[in-house]
């Protein structure tokens, strides 16, 4: 961290002493579970960058966007459309956040009995720690859990916030009130910015996430491959960058990432034996920096090959027609893409079940791991389905439920027993 960077977070209110806590506890945990890796690919080297100055270089862009009058929106969800922030030269950013440091904060307010996501983004904006969240105009949120959305009307108190209504089926009636509510976050977006926004504007705002998206679908592809060439916590790390870097430069290291990777598969060169059993993660969302799962699994000797979940495949998996057409049309297409991202808010979520099996077979994978975060009562009970429905369809599957707290003995061992049973 530099000097610059100290003054700049000052001046944005930063409490300066929590900040510089969490970064100490950051660097030896990403030393320990990222450095230490042999053989990683090289394009891997932008991410430790970016990583090594996660809240430096990008926060710098976001106050340089601001003081030229432009605008910065903060997201919490993968349902909230970049598309319509972006045609309105606002730039989108992801604010979730995984680590066990900010939830205390967050627990002298929010019951201790809330999933440890929630506590730790609350807890991010009550302890004045998160430079993106102050560099941000507007706070985006979503109603796909109850915890989440009563959240937000307490962050409203710190700062604007606008939520979107997540409908909880798939009816006809449902997508259009999520249609309705596209076109009001496109109001929303106007109204923050003073900018109009056009028909072009959204199609170039969608074709360049629909460009990331695919770079993205291609890092995945490559996970394909036996032996792996890259490993599943490098891959995770990759999404999670996405969700807050500059979407042109993503894509761009990205595509430079799988050319490589490619190279790679090309020459039969992996990261781990091809007989390493390959295991699927499904269920919630692992924000920055939270990779002790896959760090448990892939010291175990197994290959994460596959996420499915909002920072894996939900993120990226269907792309926006790039028809053009009107404003309406356009909203109308963009609002069709995200609902067909199958959260465990959905009822029925049948598409979500098929998914995981579908991955499954793609990946190969030998067994699965449904990942569910405490509280999270949402993913918790869907996965009595999942556990069902891979059970009928002879995928091996093992439950974990955990939080952001050091628990690695007793997973391990639930990991190790799960692995040796794979064979």
């Amino acid at each position: 961290m530099t000097t610059d960077s100290k003054q700049m977070w000052a001046d944005m209110g930063i409490d300066l002493e929590r900040h510089d806590a969490l970064m100490s506890a950051l660097e030896p945990a990403y030393k320990e579970i990222y450095l230490s890796q042999s053989n990683r690919p090289e394009g891997m080297a932008f991410f430790d960058y970016v990583v090594g100055d996660i809240h430096g270089i990008r926060v710098r862009e976001l106050k340089e966007h601001a003081k030229n009058g432009g605008k910065v929106v903060a997201t919490y969800c993968v349902f909230v459309p970049e598309e319509i922030v972006m045609a309105a030269n606002a730039v989108p950013v992801g604010l979730c956040a995984g680590t066990q440091f900010s939830v205390p904060l967050a627990e002298a307010v929010l019951p201790q009995n809330t999933c440890a996501l929630i506590k730790s983004s609350f807890g991010f904006s009550l302890g004045q720690i998160c430079p993106y969240l102050k560099a941000s105009h507007l706070v985006v949120g979503e109603t796909t859990c109850d915890g989440k959305k009563k959240m937000f009307e307490i962050l409203s108190e710190h700062q604007p916030v606008h939520v979107m209504e997540v409908p909880n089926k798939k009816t006809q009636l449902s997508r259009e009130l999520w249609r309705g509510e596209v076109n009001a976050f496109k109001n929303v977006i106007e109204q923050l910015t003073g900018n109009g926004i056009t028909a072009d504007g959204l199609a170039q705002a969608t074709r360049l996430v629909n460009e990331r998206r695919r770079a993205l679908q291609r890092l995945y592809e490559t996970r394909k491959s036996r032996p792996v060439p890259i490993s599943g916590k490098d891959a995770l790390l990759v999404t999670q960058v996405s969700f807050y870097d500059d979407v042109q430069r993503c894509t761009k290291q990205v595509d430079k990432l799988c050319d490589e990777l490619e190279s790679r598969i090309s020459t039969g060169e992996g990261i781990l034996p091809p007989d390493a059993p390959r295991i699927l993660i499904s269920g919630c969302p692992m924000a920055i920096p939270n990779w002790k799962l896959h760090h448990i699994l892939e010291t175990a000797g197994a290959a994460v090959v596959c996420e499915e979940s909002c920072t894996g495949t939900r993120a990226f998996s269907h792309l926006i027609p790039e028809n053009g057409g009107t404003v309406d049309d356009q909203l109308r297409a963009i609002a069709d893409r995200y609902m067909q991202i199958h959260c465990a808010c959905f009822t029925p979520n049948e598409e979500r079940l098929d998914d995981i099996v579908r991955l499954a077979e793609e990946y190969q994978a030998d067994g699965v791991i449904h990942y569910n975060l405490q509280f999270c009562h949402t993913y918790a009970n869907e996965a009595v389905k999942v556990k069902k429905h891979l059970e009928e369809t002879n995928i091996p599957v093992l439950p974990i439920e955990t939080d952001y707290g050091d628990d690695t003995g007793q997973l391990k061992n639930r990991i190790d027993a799960f692995l040796e049973m794979l064979g």
